[in-house]
C-alpha cells in the first residue's frame, strides 16, 4: 500500500465529546502549522522555526489520537517525521518543502472530512473565558477568530484540583448574535426618533421663552398705563378738593387689580417654562449618555461578529498550491495586512469569489517556469493579497506577475456576444470590465480547476450584492490587479442625508470628499460641460435624480447650489442635490433580492418617523450603462437661460408674534417663495445685510425698534431702499395707511392676514421690483451704448 493511503488502513475510534474539542484546537494549530512552515522556508537556516513547526505537529498529534482520530494522528506524525529526518546542517531543497505543503494540504483534508456537514446548517459562537477571557467567533466550515481580550479573571477563582481552569466555553448560535446587533439597531432607531421629537420640543419651549418675555413686556407697559391713570384720577380727586386714603381699595379700579393678577400669572408661567426647559435639558443629557451606551455596545456586538482575514488565509494558501499542482506550475502565495478584521458575513461570502480569482491567477495570469525563465522572471509566480482599511471601507487588492489580460482576446468575445460594435473604438481600459459580463470567458479549453466557462460575472455579483465594489487593471507581461471595495461592517453606516427630485438619500460619508457651493452661473457652466474642477482635480458633473434614471426631473436653481464632491480610488464625481440634511449614523437594513443586485443601492435605513431612506453610492451608479450618455450628451441638461425658470423669490417676515409668523410663512412658502423669519427689527436689518431679500414684510407695532423705525433705516441705506416693504398691522384707520406710504412703503397689509390678499400684494410688489430692475438694467446699456 502507498505512503499517501496509509492512513485509510488506520481505524479511528473517535470519542463525540472530545471531538468537539478537538476541532476547536485544530482552527488553532493548521493555521499555526501553516505559519511557521512557511516562515521555515522563507528562511530554512534558521532553527527556531523548525522547532516551533515541530512542536506545533507533536502537540497536533497527540490531540488527535487522544480524541480517537488516529488515521489523522498517522499523517501528522508522518509529516513529523519527514521534519525531523531532515539533517539540520546542509541545504534545504524546493521539493523538500513543497512536499511538506502536500502533507499538510491533507492534514487540512481529513480534518475537514472530521468536520462533517454542519447541524442544522446552524453556526456557532463561541466564547470561551480563560486566564484572559478570550470572545471568538466560529463556524464549522471556517477557522475560529482571533482572541478579542477580555478583563482578567478574577483572583482567587477556584480551579478543579489537578485540571487548571484554563476554558470555559459558552456556545451561542450566531443567529442570537445577528439578532442582538439587530435589536441593537432597532434601539438606535428609536433613539433618533426620541432625538427629534425632543428637538421638536425644544423649539417649542424657545417659542414659549420668546412669547413669555413678549407678553411680560406688554403687560407692563399696561401697568404702567394703569398707574398712569390712577395718578391721573388722584390728581382729579384733590383739585376737586376730596380727600383720598390710599388704605380704601375701591378707590382702586378692577383695571389695576387685573394687571396685578395678570403679572402674577406671566410669573407662574415663566417658572413653569423654566422647569421644563431644566427638565429638557436632563433629559438630553441622559440620551446623549443613553446614545454613547447604545453606541459602544453596538461597537461590542458588531466587534464579535468580525474576525481577521488572516483565520482563512491558510484556505487560500492551499487553493493556491493546489492549482499550481495541477497545472504544473509554481506560484506562491502572500498575504499582507491579515490582520485585519472584518464583518463575518462578508469575509464568509468572499471566500468563493476570492477562490475563484486566486485559480484564475494561476491558470490564467501565471506563465509555466520555463516561459518565465526565458522572460527573465523568477521561476515562482507570486501572488499577493493585501488588504487595508480607508475611512468605513476595506480595499482588497490581489495581484499577481503574470502574463496579464489578453485584451485582443476579449475584445473579440466582447464582440462575438454583441457587447460592442464593430465599428466602435474601445480603449483596453474600456475593454477590462467586459471580463464581467454575464458568459463571457477567454479560456481556450474548460477545466475543473478555474474557468470552466464561467467566467467573472458570479466573482462581481457576488461582491456587489455585499456592497462593494471591483476594479481591473493589467499591463502586459507585468500582471493584472483585481481591486475590491467592501463596507467595512454591514451594520452600522456614518451617512449624510441629500435631498433631491423630493426625495431623501443617504449616502455614505466614506466616499464624501468636499461640499462645495455654486451660483447659478457656475452651476450652468457645470451642467453646459459636464465637469467641475476643484484643487487641481477633474470630476464629473451630474444632477442626483439624472443618475438614478429620472432624466425628466429638472433641477432646483437657487443663488447658492449645493454640490457634493465624491471620491473613491480613481472615480471621481460631483453630484448636484437640492438640499444638504445633515450627518446621521444609520442601520443598514437588508433590503432583499430584488435591489440587492442594482447597481449603487447600499441598502436601506428607517428612519425615526418611520420612513425608509435608501442608501446610495452616487460613483457605483457611474457605470450603468444609461448614466454613461448623462457625462457625454452635447446639449446641457440645465434649462437655457431663455428657458430657465423664474427664479425663486425670497420674502422676509418681521414680527414679533410667533403665530404671525408661522402662518404667513407658511401661506408665502405654499406659493412657491422662499421665506425668511426675523422676530424683531435689528435681526431684520442683519438679516438683510447678510444675505438677499426680494421682498420684507413688516410689522409696524414691535417692541424695540418698530416697523417705522425699521423702514426709516432702509431708506438711508443705498443697498436696501429699493427692497419692496409691505407694512402688516392690526390698525387699518385710512390716516396709519397713508403714514405708512408716505414713509416709503409699498403696500399696506391689514391682520389677521387673508391669503388671498396677501398673495395679490406680494405679486403687486414683487411685479413692480422687477420693472424696476429691468429699468435699471436698460439705463445701464443704454448709457454703454452712448459711451
Amino acid at each position: 500500500m502507498s505512503p499517501q493511503n496509509e492512513w485509510y488502513s488506520i481505524r479511528d475510534d473517535i470519542d463525540p465529546d472530545l471531538l468537539e474539542t478537538f476541532m476547536e484546537e485544530t482552527q488553532e494549530l493548521i493555521p499555526a502549522i501553516g505559519s511557521e512552515l512557511r516562515s521555515w522556508r522563507n528562511e530554512p537556516k534558521d532553527e527556531n522555526f523548525r522547532k516551533a513547526l515541530l512542536r506545533a505537529l507533536h502537540t497536533l498529534k497527540g490531540s488527535a489520537r487522544i480524541a480517537g482520530a488516529m488515521s489523522l494522528g498517522e499523517l501528522v506524525h508522518n509529516m513529523e517525521s519527514c521534519v525531523e529526518a531532515e539533517p539540520k546542517e546542509g541545504k534545504l531543497s524546493t521539493s523538500f518543502f513543497d512536499s511538506l505543503e502536500t502533507e499538510l494540504d491533507r492534514i487540512s483534508e481529513k480534518i475537514e472530512h472530521l468536520h462533517g456537514p454542519p447541524k442544522d446548517g446552524i453556526k456557532a459562537v463561541k466564547v470561551e473565558i480563560a486566564e484572559e477571557p478570550i470572545i471568538t467567533v466560529s463556524s464549522p466550515k471556517t477557522p475560529a477568530l482571533q482572541p478579542i481580550r477580555a478583563e482578567e479573571r478574577p483572583s482567587g477563582q477556584p480551579e478543579e484540583i489537578g485540571v487548571p481552569l484554563q476554558k470555559t466555553l459558552l456556545r451561542v448560535h450566531a443567529e442570537l448574535i445577528d439578532h442582538l446587533v439587530n435589536e441593537s439597531g432597532e434601539v438606535s432607531i428609536a433613539r433618533s426618533r426620541i432625538e427629534a421629537e425632543l428637538h421638536n420640543f425644544k423649539q417649542s419651549l424657545l417659542d414659549l421663552t420668546e412669547s413669555t418675555v413678549r407678553l411680560r413686556n406688554q403687560l407692563r407697559e399696561v401697568e404702567i398705563q394703569a398707574e398712569t391713570q390712577m395718578q391721573s384720577h388722584l390728581a382729579q380727586t384733590q383739585d376737586s378738593g376730596q380727600s383720598f386714603d390710599p388704605l380704601e381699595f375701591d378707590q382702586f379700579t378692577r383695571f389695576q387689580e387685573l394687571t396685578r393678577l395678570m403679572a402674577e400669572s406671566v410669573d407662574d408661567v415663566f417658572t413653569v417654562q423654566q422647569s421644563m426647559l431644566i427638565t429638557h435639558n436632563s433629559a438630553e443629557e441622559a440620551l446623549a449618555q443613553q446614545a454613547r451606551m447604545n453606541r459602544d455596545l453596538q461597537q461590542a456586538l458588531t466587534h464579535i461578529r468580525t474576525m481577521p482575514f488572516s483565520n482563512f488565509a491558510e484556505h487560500f494558501y492551499r487553493v493556491t498550491r493546489q492549482a499550481a499542482r495541477d497545472m504544473n506550475k509554481k506560484a506562491i502565495l502572500r498575504i499582507q495586512g491579515g490582520h485585519l478584521e472584518m464583518d463575518r458575513s462578508v469575509l464568509e461570502k468572499m471566500n468563493s469569489p476570492l477562490e475563484h480569482l486566486l485559480r484564475n491567477s494561476v491558470v490564467h495570469g501565471i506563465e509555466m517556469p520555463a516561459k518565465r525563465l526565458e522572460m527573465g522572471k523568477p521561476e515562482i509566480g507570486q501572488i499577493t493579497i493585501s488588504l487595508r482599511q480607508a475611512g468605513n471601507e476595506t480595499i482588497m487588492t490581489l495581484n499577481d506577475d503574470g502574463a496579464g489580460l489578453d485584451i485582443d482576446r476579449i475584445r473579440e468575445k466582447a464582440l462575438q456576444q454583441g457587447l460592442m460594435r464593430t465599428d466602435e473604438t474601445l480603449s483596453d481600459k474600456q475593454v477590462i470590465p467586459f471580463i464581467f459580463a454575464h458568459g463571457l470567458s477567454t479560456v481556450q479549453e474548460l477545466s475543473e480547476v478555474a474557468g470552466r466557462g464561467i467566467g467573472l460575472d458570479v466573482v462581481k455579483n457576488e461582491i456587489t450584492s455585499l456592497g462593494g465594489r471591483v476594479e481591473v487593471t493589467s499591463e502586459n507581461n507585468v500582471g493584472v490587479t483585481f481591486t475590491i471595495y467592501l463596507p467595512l461592517t454591514l451594520a452600522v453606516a456614518q451617512t449624510l442625508m441629500v435631498q433631491a427630485g423630493g426625495d431623501t438619500y443617504a449616502i455614505p460619508t466614506t466616499v464624501v470628499e468636499h461640499v462645495w457651493e455654486l451660483d447659478t452661473d457656475a452651476l450652468n457652466v457645470a451642467y453646459h460641460d459636464h465637469r467641475v474642477n476643484f484643487s487641481g482635480n477633474s470630476f464629473l458633473f451630474a444632477y442626483l435624480p439624472h443618475l438614478l434614471g429620472d432624466q425628466e426631473q429638472a433641477p432646483e436653481i437657487k443663488r447658492h447650489n449645493r454640490v457634493l464632491l465624491l471620491h473613491s480610488g480613481a472615480l471621481r464625481l460631483a453630484v448636484h442635490v437640492d438640499e444638504l440634511i445633515g450627518n446621521s449614523e444609520v442601520v443598514v437594513k437588508n433590503i432583499g433580492a430584488q435591489l440587492a443586485r442594482v447597481p449603487g443601492v447600499e441598502g436601506a435605513a428607517v428612519m425615526g418617523d418611520g420612513h425608509i431612506m435608501l442608501i446610495i453610492n452616487p460613483l457605483k451608479l457611474m457605470h450603468r450603462s444609461n448614466a454613461q450618455s448623462i457625462f457625454t450628451s452635447e446639449t446641457s441638461t440645465l434649462p437655457t437661460a431663455q428657458t430657465q425658470p423664474e427664479k425663486t423669490t425670497t420674502v422676509m417676515v418681521v414680527d414679533d408674534s410667533l403665530t404671525v409668523r408661522k402662518i404667513t410663512g407658511r401661506l408665502l412658502e405654499r406659493e412657491g417663495h422662499d421665506v425668511v423669519l426675523a422676530e424683531n427689527g435689528m435681526k431684520a436689518l442683519e438679516n438683510m445685510r447678510t444675505q438677499a431679500v426680494d421682498l420684507v414684510m413688516l410689522d409696524i407695532m414691535m417692541p424695540g425698534m418698530d416697523g417705522y423705525a425699521v423702514l426709516e433705516h432702509m431708506k438711508g441705506d443705498p443697498k436696501l431702499v429699493h427692497l419692496p416693504v409691505v407694512m402688516v398691522s392690526a390698525i387699518t384707520e385710512m390716516e396709519s395707511v397713508a403714514h405708512c406710504i408716505e414713509r416709503g412703503a409699498d403696500d399696506y397689509l391689514p391682520k389677521p392676514v387673508n391669503p388671498v390678499l396677501l398673495r395679490a400684494r406680494v405679486n403687486s410688489c414683487l411685479e413692480k421690483r422687477r420693472m424696476h430692475d429691468q429699468e435699471v438694467s436698460l439705463k445701464v446699456q443704454l448709457e454703454d451704448y452712448s459711451h
